[in-house]
């Protein structure tokens, strides 16, 4: 099991809200696989989910609607700003299922 997980302790006595804390961390760890397997390349696709969540996650973007459209505003400046347009270039590439 990977490292910096939140398994460890379960956040209630309760067991249905264990028992849905314990689905969706399950779902969140399927989203990042999925993330890491069709978007991401390199050292990112690599990377624990800690990495992932300071260089992709932790953006100071800036969301921007105008001409019927919304645009994401990333910083020219941020490190991994390549990696993250590129992230989404190729999930916007991936075709609609049929």
């Amino acid at each position: 099991m990977p490292k910096n997980r939140a398994w460890g302790r379960f956040p209630s006595r309760e067991f249905s809200i264990n028992q849905t804390w314990l689905a969706l961390t399950m779902i969140a760890a399927d989203l990042v696989a999925w993330l890491k397997m069709l978007a991401l390349d390199g050292d990112l696709a690599k990377a624990e989910p800690k990495a992932l969540r300071h260089r992709l996650l932790h953006v100071p973007a800036r969301l921007v609607h105008g001409a019927r459209r919304r645009l994401l505003r990333l910083p020219k400046t941020w490190p991994w700003v390549e990696h993250l347009v590129a992230a989404f270039a190729r999930i916007a590439a991936i075709p609609p299922p049929h």
